[in-house]
């Protein structure tokens, strides 16, 4: 059965500063404007509790470049820059003049790097489950490895999937997703048991739509980019972070939420996914930052 709020979701096209065509989407709901900063390759259906039209906040969000019909651009251009003007691009069709970005995983990067080179358009910043800058550098914290060796473990091995992702494309995107196969990957521990089954089917089926090598190319572009620095950052944040993500350090975003003043910092008995573990809290605390920054 297809969750409820899928038909809520409204997709239209954007056009980039350098002529990329973005897929855009929204719920079109009543209340403040949240832009989505989601992460790579991912989904609206990474954030099911802010896609409902009853969900008090009207979000915008995007697909990455070369993912979920946004266009891959001609040169193959895919970095921090055109990822920050892919943004812009989206807030400016939607008349958004500023607003709070609600960011995930390598999204959380964008939406600091959005508020380092453009102030006035973020009001404020909910950051779940992911860092400001050098994020290969924080995976796989959960099992202690040393962030100079993670990051090198890392950009090896997507390294490696721009090449054999042309042999995994053809079985990834033969996946059959349903309860059953959400359910395998839940009983993993990748995510934690608390997400439903049918909103991570369906945030699942759209993320391997991708081709791995295009996915492995985006994540690339990213690693280059370093820290972010967080000392001008002078507007309301919300770091949430996952106990069990190996992909983000809980301790690198307390390290991080500790560096923005003022910030507010809530760790979750949750993996990576926790926008699709726990939507309510993710819901609730957007709402908290929002009391803030008005």
């Amino acid at each position: 059965m297809t969750p409820p709020f899928t038909p809520l979701i409204r997709y239209y096209d954007v056009t980039s500063a350098d002529g990329t065509s973005i897929r855009a989407w929204t719920n079109d709901g009543e209340g403040p404007m949240v832009l989505i900063s989601n992460g790579l390759g991912t989904n609206p259906h990474a954030w099911p509790s802010l896609l409902r039209a009853d969900s008090g906040v009207r979000v915008v969000g995007y697909n990455h470049r070369g993912t979920g019909g946004s266009e891959r651009p001609s040169d193959g251009r895919v970095d921090l820059d055109s990822f920050v003007e892919d943004a812009i691009a989206v807030m400016d069709d939607a008349g958004i003049e500023s607003c709070v970005v609600a960011s995930w995983s390598t999204g959380v990067t964008i939406a600091f790097e959005l508020a380092t080179r453009h102030p006035e358009r973020v009001t404020g910043i909910l950051a779940v489950a992911g860092v400001p800058g050098n994020t290969f550098s924080t995976m796989l914290a959960p099992l202690r490895v040393p962030p100079i060796l993670s990051r090198a473990l890392i950009v090896s091995f997507v390294r490696s999937v721009t090449v054999t992702g042309h042999v995994l494309a053809p079985l990834t995107r033969k996946v059959p997703w349903t309860n059953t196969t959400a359910n395998a990957i839940r009983l993993t521990r990748l995510v934690n048991p608390a997400a439903d089954t049918a909103e991570l089917r369906v945030l699942l089926q759209e993320f391997f739509t991708t081709h791995p090598a295009w996915y492995a190319k985006l994540a690339l572009s990213v690693s280059k980019h370093g820290r972010v620095s967080l000392s001008d950052i002078d507007i309301p944040v919300t770091f949430i972070a996952g106990r069990w993500d190996i992909f983000t350090g809980a301790r690198d975003m307390l390290t991080a939420a500790q560096r923005v003043k003022g910030s507010r910092y809530r760790e979750l008995d949750a993996t990576h996914f926790v926008p699709v573990e726990y939507p309510e809290v993710v819901l609730d605390e957007l709402k908290q930052l929002l009391v803030r920054v008005g």
